[in-house]
């Protein structure tokens, strides 16, 4: 579900289909059909299964201190479509957005097209009138066949690998960096980050056969406390985004932004990387209530190591819901190190897991269910203590909104 695109499938007089279909067949007739819009603009294509967002925000960061332009395209959203499409740090309007699928419409491509190739589209049409210097793009699943693939990008950039979405990448780690390596282009440079021996072998393998330069995160470059190693060397690197994993982030953003603007300022590279800042990754959205999008269990590790590495020697109320297709156990297994308690909450998004189903899969003594998202939970019980709020984003919006409403 892409929140609010019913609204301009239907002002354009649009159908698409909301089955997930992995393939380029009919992007590329789409781009065709609108006249390759993707062919105007120089890009930076980021796959991962962890980490896309906090790079693009890193390198977002870098490349708008520095007086660059940018294009953003991610997902999925955090509130709606409109966030999915940023042009120069701003969300797409209205009014943009409407022109962009009326040129669809024009283009005769009615029930052409998955609900996420249609957004792709929209974004591609949104950034060829805009004109940026540059795009951020994120795969939305995958890599080889996910329509972003469209692109013939500047740099690619794989953040990290680990099991996701086997029905469609794999069950190993090897396949799903076939996958995701996919965005490799021939003489391209390929910055990829801390993966898997069995996935960096991939990786390796494919960027060798495509003639693509690889620059590997701990061999060719990296961060050491506050200071990036790599094309270049630059120190006090302090960052809002917190967590080792971040350090790892902010690396391949400052490697891939040096590969595409050799020549960019250093202080710019310095101030990008302390005023970058995304919503829900370790997010203190009131105080001692951190908001962090952990919904698999790799992302779940660095959320623990996170805390873990913020808050020593403590542990947390976690409050959480998620999507019936994630692998709950493992999720919450990697968070019971560091939990003092867990709340799991229900929420009115279809494929949402019952709270109840969570407590019984959580193998941890003090644990509730409520059924209403009622925030002040947080801040009532055991005030000493912090809050975690996790899991699925449509969750961690509504319970922030409820946050952000009352007086602390």
């Amino acid at each position: 579900m892409i929140p609010k695109l019913d609204v301009y499938i239907e002002h354009a007089g649009l159908t698409s289909s909301s089955t997930i279909k992995p393939g380029l067949e009919a992007i590329r007739h789409a781009m065709q059909a609108l006249g390759n819009p993707q062919d105007q603009l120089r890009a930076i294509h980021v796959a991962g299964t962890n980490g896309k967002g906090s790079t693009v925000a890193f390198m977002e960061s870098i490349l708008q201190t520095a007086g660059v332009t940018t294009g953003v395209f991610t997902s999925p959203a955090m509130i709606d479509i409109h966030d999915q499409i940023r042009v120069n740090g701003r969300n797409a309007t209205p009014a943009q957005l409407k022109d962009s699928f009326r040129l669809i419409s024009e283009a005769g491509l009615d029930g052409c097209l998955t609900d996420f190739e249609l957004l792709t589209a929209a974004a591609f049409v949104t950034f060829a009138e805009a004109k940026p210097d540059i795009l951020l793009v994120e795969c939305g699943l995958g890599g080889r066949y996910d329509s972003t693939n469209v692109l013939n990008p500047a740099v690619t950039v794989i953040t990290s690998i680990a099991k996701e979405h086997t029905e469609f990448l794999g069950d190993t780690l090897e396949s799903i960096a076939w996958h995701k390596a996919g965005i490799f282009r021939s003489g391209i440079p390929a910055v990829v980050g801390d993966l898997p021996r069995e996935a960096m072998a991939e990786a390796e393998k494919i960027a060798a056969e495509g003639d693509s330069p690889l620059y590997r995160y701990g061999n060719d470059f990296s961060m050491e406390g506050d200071r990036f190693c790599g094309i270049r060397t630059i120190d006090r690197l302090n960052r809002k985004l917190k967590g080792p994993h971040q350090a790892v982030n902010a690396a391949m953003a400052i490697e891939a932004v040096h590969l595409a603007y050799p020549d960019i300022e250093e202080e710019a590279v310095r101030t990008g990387i302390g005023e970058a800042q995304l919503s829900f990754r370790f997010e203190e959205a009131a105080p001692g209530v951190f908001f962090d999008g952990a919904h698999n269990p790799a992302a779940a590790k660095r959320l623990r190591e996170t805390i873990e590495q913020q808050f020593p020697g403590e542990t947390v109320d976690f409050v959480i819901g998620m999507m019936a297709n994630k692998d709950i156990e493992a999720v919450l297994a990697e968070l019971i190190p560091v939990a003092a308690s867990f709340t799991f909450v229900d929420f009115d998004e279809p494929g949402a897991a019952p709270a109840g189903t969570l407590y019984e899969m959580c193998q941890f003594g003090n644990k509730q269910v409520t059924d209403h998202l009622d925030a002040s939970i947080l801040l009532r019980e055991n005030p000493g203590r912090k809050k975690i709020v996790s899991g699925s984003l449509y969750l961690l919006n509504s319970l922030k909104s409820h946050i952000l409403s009352m007086e602390l």
